[in-house]
């Protein structure tokens, strides 16, 4: 019997002494936001992180005169990375898929807007728009194994609306080489998880942000995702007014070379990669409540929730093809 009690107690010992689940979170600053790691191991790899943040901006940052992308943008060098080969395949991909709606060949255009912080549509002359857009089109752009050619010297690429997502996937990639399968990465709002939150033993938990156009920040609801990522745009905090009171995106149509009328706040996709998410959520924002419904009949493997304002000028919801309700 003593035996016996002993056995009871020394187990009773031990499974108390056992310790519970507990995730490695590790944050910082990157790509001119913030970004954090929730991931499944003791291990410390934020060394390994910081190198592939800086891997990725001395490839595809516009930031930085001595990266791939402002070399070739500024017409010194035409040579790239297979990261920059890698987001480049991506965005040539959905530039067809979308019919050019997306297009980061769209750069010099973009800064010649300067959308800025005063709000108002600066007047800039048609001739000069035109003349900037005779080198828009990712169609007039190819690579050749690691190095890329431009049909126009003009051409300036800029991949602010794919890049983010696709650091997101570095990170995850990496952890997945690592044989961790439970993580959660997050860049500026683009999301990557996998497997499930390990201390909380269910799944991850992810907010979508409610728009608003003062500087307050509120959550209108919490999903679950599983192994996918999401991406986020909104236009409610960067987009100007005309005289007539028109709001306009921050998102120029590549078709026009003008900012795009919309009355879309906010567009959050789901995807397998958050490179993908990425690319979409800024794509959409040009094509319109109506257009995104359209082509996302064809597209069943992207999952989208839109916040839009009606005729009333009332906010609307609307989720597409299964994007999670809780």
């Amino acid at each position: 019997m003593k035996n016996f009690i002993l056995l009871i107690t020394l187990t009773v010992f031990i499974v108390s002494c056992k310790q519970e689940p507990k995730n490695t979170r590790l944050a910082g600053e990157v790509f001119g936001t913030s970004y954090s790691v929730i991931y499944d191991s003791d291990i410390d790899y934020q060394k390994e992180f910081d190198s592939l943040f800086f891997v990725i901006n001395k490839s595809m940052s516009t930031y930085q005169t001595n990266s791939d992308i402002s070399r070739l943008n500024n017409n010194e060098s035409n040579t790239i990375d297979e990261h920059f080969a890698h987001v480049f395949d991506a965005s040539k991909d959905i530039y067809i898929k979308t019919e050019g709606i997306f297009d980061p060949s769209i750069g010099a255009v973009v800064n010649a807007w300067d959308f800025g912080p005063e709000g108002a549509i600066k007047s800039l002359d048609s001739v000069k728009i035109d003349s900037l857009m005779l080198s828009v089109g990712l169609d007039k752009v190819t690579r050749k194994a690691l190095t890329i050619e431009k049909q126009n010297p003009n051409t300036f690429i800029d991949f602010n609306a794919i890049a983010k997502g696709y650091g997101v996937d570095v990170i995850g990639w990496f952890l997945e080489s690592k044989n961790i399968s439970n993580y959660l990465v997050e860049i500026g709002g683009e999301i990557r998880a996998k497997g499930q939150n390990i201390e909380k033993q269910a799944p991850w938990k992810v907010g979508v942000e409610q728009p608003h156009f003062d500087s307050e920040q509120s959550v209108l609801k919490a999903i679950s995702i599983h192994d996918e990522s999401m991406a986020t745009s909104g236009t409610y905090r960067k987009y100007k007014v005309d005289e007539d009171g028109n709001k306009y995106s921050h998102i120029i149509d590549a078709k026009t070379g003008y900012p795009s009328k919309t009355n879309l706040l906010s567009i959050s996709v789901i995807a397998e990669d958050c490179m993908i998410a990425d690319a979409y959520a800024t794509a959409f924002k040009a094509m319109g409540v109506d257009g995104v419904k359209e082509f996302l009949k064809s597209h069943p493997e992207l999952k989208v929730f839109l916040i839009f304002e009606n005729d009333n000028k009332e906010f609307e919801t609307l989720s597409l093809n299964g994007f999670p309700e809780s």
